[in-house]
Formats: structure tokens, C-alpha cells, sequence
């Protein structure tokens, strides 16, 4: 009886453990963007959504987000340097790329305006690596307006 309530606690105390890894996740992901990411913003005011996701090597990312029509943008992809040269793209609702990071150079910004508003659609690729320990790390989206 005595094991069966120790395994009972042990188990608990395991999945209360895992139920909490996506937290403390996210916290260490805001706490990278807030220390290493918000200079890339400077001039711009940022919005009140926060983007992230913690990834690593091989792995793709999408995101749909509204842009309104006269105002002026910063789109700023910032992440964890342990994964290598994330590329990203801005595509419209058809499918067309209005921008690529990496016929861009590498650039991990962009600064544009839309003349109407629209959904844009923003892809995120995390290149693959061979090495055997695979890295996870903080990718984060951010945009910011400016008057």
C-alpha cells in the first residue's frame, strides 16, 4: 500500500511538472525576446500581441496576422542563436511572396506599408542541422507602427 501511494504522488507530481513545462517554456521565451530582441524595434511603437514558439532545427512556423491599410510597419524576426540563420517570408493571401529574408540577404527585418488593410501570412524556417543533439530555441515575431 505504502508504494502504491508513493507512485500515486510520483506520478502526480510528474504530469503537474509537465503541465507546467508550455509556462515556464513561454516565460523564458518572453524574458529572451524582452533582453535580446526589442532594440531591433527602435523607432517603432510595438504592438500588444506577442509571437513566439520555442523550436528547434528543421522546423517550420506560420502565422497569420491583419495589417491596416496606410500604416507604416516593422516586421522583426528575432531568435535564439543557437539555431542558425532563421529565414522568413511575408506572403499575401494569394500566395504571393511580397518578402524573402534570405534574397534579402539575411535580413531579419522589413519595414513596409500596406494600402489596404489585409491578412498577411508569415512563414518561419528554422534550417535543419546534422548534428546529433538538436538545440531548442526562441523564435519570436515582432511588429511595431510608427506615426
Amino acid at each position: 500500500m505504502r508504494s502504491s501511494r508513493a507512485w500515486t504522488l510520483a506520478l502526480g507530481l510528474a504530469l503537474v511538472a509537465f503541465a507546467s513545462l508550455p509556462q515556464t517554456a513561454s516565460a523564458q521565451c518572453r524574458a529572451f525576446t524582452k533582453k535580446n530582441c526589442l532594440p531591433i524595434m527602435d523607432g517603432y511603437t510595438l504592438n500588444e500581441n506577442y509571437n513566439s514558439a520555442i523550436l528547434i532545427p528543421g522546423d517550420q512556423a506560420e502565422l497569420l496576422l491583419t495589417f491596416l491599410g496606410g500604416t507604416n510597419y516593422r516586421l522583426a524576426i528575432c531568435s535564439h542563436p543557437v539555431l542558425g540563420d532563421v529565414q522568413f517570408e511575408i506572403l499575401d493571401a494569394k500566395g504571393k511572396t511580397l518578402f524573402n529574408s534570405a534574397k534579402a540577404g539575411g535580413a531579419d527585418k522589413v519595414d513596409f506599408r500596406v494600402q489596404t488593410t489585409q491578412q498577411l501570412r508569415v512563414n518561419i524556417q528554422v534550417p535543419a542541422t546534422k548534428s546529433a543533439i538538436q538545440h531548442e530555441g526562441c523564435v519570436s515575431i515582432l511588429i511595431g507602427t510608427k506615426n
